[in-house]
């Protein structure tokens, strides 16, 4: 797949220079000193010889095998250029000039007219305004990259080119090698759904490492990643999210950033690693790269200080790792091993006049012990620290063990020596231990990941047809906002119960229809054009007697006047009061890459401020469901925190499982919230007390 932009037979450099410091001498130096075996056609009317090579003046008159073209010259020419390339078969373009959609719209017009002379020949782009692309084990730098990266099992995918050379930089240093690296530019044909894809079939690619931007591919985003991950790791980092970051990534290579929420449930029903910095990019990467994963999640920390062994603790408590409980074998044996002053519970403290026999007697018990399924080990330089024989003898624990070694060696200069020889090694090391401890929570969470079997969809039921119907009936009538009423029918349509309601015109009527349901009850403004009724002062409840009821009705009609004056008001909506359950919301949103967006969490009027909710996108799984009730900070209300009972998540579920499929057989519904849901304790269901819809315009 994409054989001639990683494997090509002849590479033309369109814009090759002997300049020191121009784009053009740059590829050419890189081709060169990578020791690319194929042909090298330099193209640029100015030379008649480049670095050895004949310089051509046309691409025209290159006669020898041609599979790619990298371009270093101004966008207006490209076009007529990649017209005589497609004409004598060159399939693939890596196109580093900027100056496209990046700049505005006159770019924008040379990126549609060089798209399509491409699609006329049925050639590929890479780029443009990117760095290149590489294939290590191929000696393929087709970038202006500072050099050739180390061979490895890692392909990296970047949309930022900066970023890209950082990490090729970082790993000179770190001993981590690449086997492909491509940067996307403006993806004006290849992106990131293409290089995943990719990189998921390319054998020597163990590791896929990102940073993306945003993707105009969703649902292909996703269903290409699933097959990936559960093969091999995807490690992405996503920027854009923030407002701010949003807004910085559009401008940035043109690049249209998804919603924050919905990338954020795509990874997690994806398999997708998330990195939420650059330095956690690099730790994953180099853990990832080097380390077999472990077969559950309980840790074993080895320490030659107490502080750092309880920071690490403390790490561990912030994550869905769990410190490993030593069998009682072990614990014998590091007694035996270690001076009496040792700590023999985990962590395991060997003390600070620990030398690297120590460690490696500490090291050996604990990967012996079947409860510990990996170890990080900490060393703090001290006077009789040997840092460089401790970092050998965990490399060679390494491998004759089968479970991560994490190293978190504290200090700069003073365990230097030892940082080297992990590296070496390809054993991971950080400076501090949370980041050490960050790394095997994420090898742990992607094994159970793997280990996870694929599942359906999960499935719900309703009368389609009488959905159908009412849904109809509002579109034809042209409104694109519902509630009150009217929403609670079509949530009632789909087998959801809600409270019982009628609505009066006035507080006579009100109050008739209070006696029929009975006291308490709650009013709110019966009117089609305010859908936030609590927002304008448009709700009063637990409302005890006729009395009550009358001055609430009038303090709903002054708040909405007041708040709303061209609002239709239509009298209010008398509800029975439903108490004794937990406000819940189940929403839906449309994003626009990744389809419906289904939202679970706590509920209420404070639910834009608490922000306590989770999302994934629908279609989901059964256990993805279970997960995104599980979520949530304030789940423990629901299944039963200090002597409460628990609630009724069964129903719950059917719920979510009711407005995913509502969202899937409805395109036309835009967004929708149930907000109160009321979730009652186990058994006795939940109700809907107040709903909203926002449908297509047709």
């Amino acid at each position: 797949m994409f054989e001639h932009l990683f494997n090509p037979r002849g590479v033309a450099v369109i814009g090759a220079s002997s300049t020191p410091g121009k784009v053009g001498f740059d590829v050419m130096r890189n081709l060169i000193n990578g020791k690319f075996p194929g042909r090298l056609y330099p193209v640029n009317k100015n030379y008649n010889q480049l670095f050895g090579y004949k310089c051509y003046t046309d691409v025209k008159d290159i006669d020898g095998p041609l599979d790619l073209a990298v371009f270093m010259i101004p966008p207006k020419f490209i076009p007529g250029v990649m017209e005589d390339l497609g004409k004598r078969g060159c399939d693939t373009a890596i196109v580093i000039s900027a100056g496209f959609k990046e700049v505005g719209a006159e770019g924008a017009a040379m990126e549609r007219a060089m798209l399509e002379v491409a699609a006329r020949h049925g050639m590929r782009i890479l780029g443009p305004n990117c760095l290149g692309a590489i294939n290590t084990a191929a000696r393929l730098n087709a970038s202006f990259s500072a050099g050739m990266p180390p061979e490895g099992n890692i392909g990296f995918i970047s949309q930022s080119g900066a970023l890209g050379t950082a990490i090729l930089d970082w790993s000179y240093a770190s001993n981590v090698g690449f086997s492909r690296f491509v940067s996307l530019g403006n993806k004006c044909d290849i992106d990131e759904v293409d290089m995943l894809e990719a990189m998921g079939k390319d054998k020597s690619t163990e590791v896929i490492v990102g940073y993306i931007e945003g993707t105009n591919r969703g649902r292909e985003f996703m269903d290409t990643v699933l097959k990936i991950t559960k093969k091999k790791p995807v490690i992405l980092i996503k920027s854009g999210t923030s407002e701010a970051g949003a807004r910085a990534a559009s401008s940035h290579t043109g690049s249209i950033a998804g919603s924050e929420a919905a990338f954020d449930a795509a990874f997690k029903q994806s398999g997708i690693i998330r990195a939420y910095s650059v330095q956690d990019l690099f730790d994953y990467a180099a853990a990832f790269s080097s380390q077999p994963l472990p077969q559950g999640n309980k840790i074993a920390i080895l320490t030659n200080a107490g502080g750092p062994g309880i920071m690490a603790a403390d790490a561990v408590g912030d994550s869905r790792v769990e410190i490993a409980r030593l069998s009682k074998e072990t614990i014998e044996k590091l007694k035996e091993k270690l001076p009496p002053a040792a700590g023999f519970n985990n962590p395991v403290d060997v003390i600070g006049d620990a030398d690297a026999q120590r460690y490696a007697n500490g090291l050996e018990i604990l990967l012996q012990d079947p409860g510990v399924h990996g170890v990080a080990v900490i060393l703090t330089p001290q006077g009789m620290t040997q840092v460089e024989e401790t970092a050998k003898a965990m490399a060679y624990a390494s491998l004759v063990s089968n479970k991560p070694i994490m190293g978190a060696f504290m200090g700069e200069e003073s365990v230097s020596s030892g940082v080297h020889q992990l590296q070496k090694s390809r054993i991971p090391v950080y400076g501090f231990p949370e980041r050490a401890v960050r790394v095997f929570a994420r090898l742990s969470e992607y094994a159970d990941w793997k280990r996870k079997p694929a599942e359906k969809p999960a499935t719900a039921r309703y009368n389609k047809d009488r959905v159908g119907e009412f849904v109809s009936a509002v579109e034809s009538g042209g409104k694109t906002e519902i509630g009150g009423e009217q929403a609670l029918q079509l949530i009632s349509r789909l087998g959801i119960r809600i409270p019982k309601y009628e609505t009066g015109e006035d507080a006579a009527e009100a109050a008739r229809i209070a006696k029929k349901f009975g006291y308490p009850v709650v009013l709110k403004v019966a009117s089609p054009d305010i859908s936030h009724k609590s927002d304008v002062g448009g709700v009063k409840v637990g409302i005890a007697d006729d009395k009550e009821l009358e001055r609430a009705y009038r303090e709903i009609m002054i708040n909405c006047q007041r708040a709303a004056p061209s609002a239709i008001i239509q009298g209010v909506e008398v509800h029975e009061m439903i108490t004794g359950g937990k406000e819940l919301i189940i929403g839906m949103t449309r994003d626009p890459q990744f389809g419906p967006l289904v939202m679970f969490g706590l509920g209420g009027i404070y639910v834009e401020i608490l922000k306590d909710v989770a999302m994934r996108i629908a279609p989901f799984t059964e256990s993805e469901l279970e997960d995104m009730i599980h979520e949530i900070r304030s789940v423990k209300m629901l299944t039963g925190a200090r002597g409460e009972k628990p609630k009724d998540l069964p129903a719950v579920k059917q719920v979510l499982r009711l407005i995913a499929r509502l969202s899937l057989d409805f395109d036309s519904i835009l967004e929708m919230d149930i907000n109160p849901l009321m979730v009652m304790d186990r058994g006795q269901g939940v109700v809907a007390v107040d709903a909203r819809f926002t449908l297509q315009r047709r």
